[in-house]
């Protein structure tokens, strides 16, 4: 089965931008998580569906739709924030109503059903290699953000007021992460699909924060967890011919049962929480 997955190269193309992205999505997901805005990621899914569906019709690349159409939901949401911060909720769900609405109007007039149908759960057959080196840029870009701004967000996590106050452009810091998780949505649209994306984000960090007592070990767990749930979906869905979106997300699933049972079944004290999230941590 290993040797079968090395010799095709759509699968080894799929589970790099898999494994690129189960570092990305999580690390997106704290940043969310913190913010309290995590229904934002699954207002962006829905809106980049506009996008894929736009490209398929226009013919030029529908991630590229996807990417345009999610930033400018998410500039969209954020303005609305700002401006009325009292209707932030009424900001996602019209985003995510006026989004989806679109995709469905256009998703009719896009010259191929099928196609369009693999962005909605993810296609392990539909990864190109410009989903690849695209994946890869995204990738980066987070990787360095999460650790230039990790102080940033802490402050951000603990009291945005405060952060402020002590110098954080909390501002810069928000609308940054904001249009990094535009982007991570819309690029994981082929792989986990756009209607499901949201949780990958969500789960981990869900997961992670059973078993941890800080933002560094829950953000490390994220990743880690992010990467094990992909991986087994990948692997699932390639052996059994099904959706990889479903795997992926089943997986996340059952990682946060297994944790809420045990959490559970073996109540530890502070102590002992710290030293589940030190093993994880160092694991």
């Amino acid at each position: 089965m290993i040797d079968l997955l090395i010799e095709l190269e759509f699968v080894r193309r799929t589970f790099a931008v898999g494994a690129m992205l189960a570092v990305a999505i999580p690390l997106i997901g704290v940043v969310m998580v913190n913010r309290r805005t995590s229904m934002m990621s699954d207002a962006l899914s829905h809106t980049s569906l506009a996008g894929v569906a736009l490209g398929l019709i226009a013919g030029f690349n529908p991630v590229t739709g996807a990417i345009i159409t999610a930033v400018l939901g998410a500039y969209l949401i954020e303005i609305i924030r700002h401006k009325w911060p009292q209707y932030g909720d009424m900001a996602t769900a019209v985003t995510l109503s006026a989004g989806l609405g679109t995709a469905v109007l256009l998703s009719d007039l896009a010259p191929s059903g099928r196609s369009f149908e693999s962005y909605l759960f993810g296609s392990i057959t539909a990864v190109t290699m410009f989903d690849q080196n695209a994946t890869a840029v995204v990738f980066v870009l987070v990787v360095i953000m999460s650790i230039m701004f990790y102080g940033s967000q802490l402050d951000i996590a603990v009291d945005p007021t405060l952060a402020r106050l002590s110098g954080t452009n909390v501002y810069l810091v928000n609308w940054a992460f904001t249009t990094l998780a535009a982007v991570t949505v819309a690029m994981s649209a082929k792989v986990v699909g756009a209607l499901l994306v949201v949780s990958l984000m969500v789960l981990p960090v869900a997961t992670a924060l059973i078993v941890c007592r800080s933002y560094r070990s829950a953000m490390i767990v994220s990743v880690a967890l992010g990467v094990l749930y992909m991986m087994t979906g990948l692997t699932i869905s390639y052996t059994v011919d099904v959706r990889p979106g479903g795997t992926i997300v089943m997986s996340a699933v059952a990682g946060l049962l297994i944790a809420f049972i045990g959490r559970k079944l073996w109540p530890a004290d502070r102590k002992v929480d710290k030293a589940v999230a030190d093993v994880l941590t160092a694991a």
